[in-house]
């Protein structure tokens, strides 16, 4: 039963192996790097973002008290 239960599953994901395997083909250091660049790009666009937009924090427009 549990064969079974692992095939099903894996045909699901597409037979990839376990999910968010690090198979990317790059070196520790590198991926470091490349982590290191899109944590400050994503910081630089939310700062960006609480300038632009007043502090909004997500709220979508509107307020949360709605009745």
């Amino acid at each position: 039963m549990r064969e079974k239960d692992r095939e099903r599953a894996q045909s699901r994901t597409g037979g990839k192996g376990k999910a968010g395997s690090k198979d990317d083909g790059l070196t520790p250091e590198q991926r470091r790097e490349r982590d290191a660049k899109a944590l400050q790009e994503k910081t630089a666009k939310k700062a960006a973002q609480a300038v632009a937009g007043g502090n909004n924090s997500g709220n979508a427009g509107g307020s949360k008290n709605k009745k």
